[in-house]
């Protein structure tokens, strides 16, 4: 993911040592690389992306992956669903009417 100027791979190491520093010289708490992605997913769902999109960003491979492990972030999707269901249902049904 990451390369040097020639662009050569980095070693893994090389990078989560390098970014440990930099977070600990910056003054913020620990957070590991890993941690930035699952917080980068958490946040999109929060904002209402739709999972097939998270999914994508993540390169996960099937969509039930991304819903297993994020879906917990975000209680109130079924919640948040019915309401817009239902306030659709009330648009149409006043367009008939």
């Amino acid at each position: 993911m990451f390369g040097d100027l020639s662009g050569t791979p980095l070693n893994p190491d090389t990078v989560t040592h390098t970014f440990g520093k930099l977070i600990r010289k910056a003054g913020l708490p620990h957070t590991r690389l890993h941690d930035l992605r699952h917080m980068h997913a958490t946040v999109m769902l929060k904002e209402g992306i739709h999972p097939k999109i998270v999914q994508e960003r993540l390169g996960h491979s099937k969509i039930a992956t991304t819903l297993d492990i994020y879906s917990h972030v975000v209680p109130g999707l079924q919640e948040a669903a019915a309401e817009r269901f239902d306030e659709a249902l009330q648009r149409t049904a006043s367009r008939i009417s």
